[in-house]
């Protein structure tokens, strides 16, 4: 049984990653300043004694001894969010990642970090594989979230250079499912929440921009053999190879939703939107043996009902 800290646990992806570790014997202590996280993602894992929570911003130092490995989920990570105090974002990325890095080197533990295929930027190589450097704009809106993942994979490199740090780096893809913040703006949950309050579809654009949509189980099963793997640091893309664009998703959800009497509007898209977004994951099949195994319509049901009971409880 190690012991597992991991920054942002209390969110959509962290919470997740929480309850697969517990359910593996380990001991996990989720740190989070609840800016995005949301106590009731953790609510189920209360009563295990080998879990503990630590309410901290990452932004300051943190010492926690004992610690085996971390994984730095710490950062705000939809456009809604993200944007709402940019600065503050970017503080949570690069000197999150310094934090993480100085305490992974005092208990010489092994350090995760949880970057994007937002580091691609609106990509002119497609699909997108590691090597390709990305092509972003580094003083749009969306650049406090883009750069600060960037920089802090810098990071993550020079310690490991320097301090001989044990790292690992994944870039995470489109993720969704439950635990997903109704409110966050991230397509997959407007969609849903549009549609089962019977409330128009927002399309920014077109609709022809695409973007792969990865299942939440998918993800954190790459992220713990990430972490498993020995002698591979990454970086390494985590996401679904299937591409769909953003109106065929719309029109997906509709179809699960056949009482839904929503229909699809559209609005100008915002600046700096990728698009394309597509995973090359020839490398993650190749190191770590993982490709995703739940496709969309699967797990949108289950994001539906999900989302069905959260709107209830309101």
């Amino acid at each position: 049984m190690s012991k597992v800290l991991i920054t942002g646990g209390a969110g959509f992806i962290g919470s997740h990653l929480c309850s697969r570790l517990l359910n593996e014997g380990h001991e996990v202590v989720c740190l989070d300043n609840f800016f995005t996280g949301s106590r009731s993602n953790l609510k189920k894992l209360e009563g295990n004694k080998h879990f503990t929570v630590i309410v901290h911003d990452i932004v300051n130092p943190i010492e926690v001894k004992g610690i085996d490995r971390i994984f730095n989920l710490a950062c705000p990570a939809s456009p809604h969010h993200y944007q709402f105090d940019p600065i503050h974002t970017l503080k949570t990325s690069v000197y999150g990642a310094i934090n993480v890095l100085e305490l992974a080197n005092k208990n010489e533990a092994r350090v995760l970090q949880a970057s994007t295929s937002e580091v691609y930027g609106d990509p002119d190589v497609h699909p997108q594989p590691e090597s390709y450097w990305g092509n972003v704009n580094s003083i749009g809106l969306r650049s406090c979230y883009d750069e600060g993942k960037r920089c802090a994979e810098t990071l993550f490199f020079d310690y490991s250079r320097k301090f001989k740090t044990d790292i690992r780096i994944v870039r995470i893809f489109n993720t969704y499912g439950p635990n997903m913040n109704p409110n966050d703006g991230r397509v997959v949950s407007n969609f849903i929440v549009q549609a089962l309050k019977n409330e128009p579809i927002t399309i920014y654009g077109t609709g022809k921009q695409t973007r792969s949509f990865q299942y939440i189980d998918d993800l954190v099963e790459g992220m713990v053999r990430m972490m498993d793997i020995q002698d591979f640091s990454g970086p390494v893309n985590l996401g679904n190879p299937n591409e769909f664009t953003v109106k065929e998703l719309a029109e997906k959800i509709l179809y699960l939703l056949p009482d839904s009497t929503s229909e699809i509007v559209y609005k100008e898209l915002p600046s700096d939107d990728p698009r394309r977004r597509q995973p090359d994951i020839s490398l993650a099949k190749d190191k770590i043996d993982w490709e995703p195994v739940i496709q969309l319509e699967e797990g949108l049901l289950k994001t539906i009902d999900y989302f069905k009971e959260v709107l209830i409880a309101r």
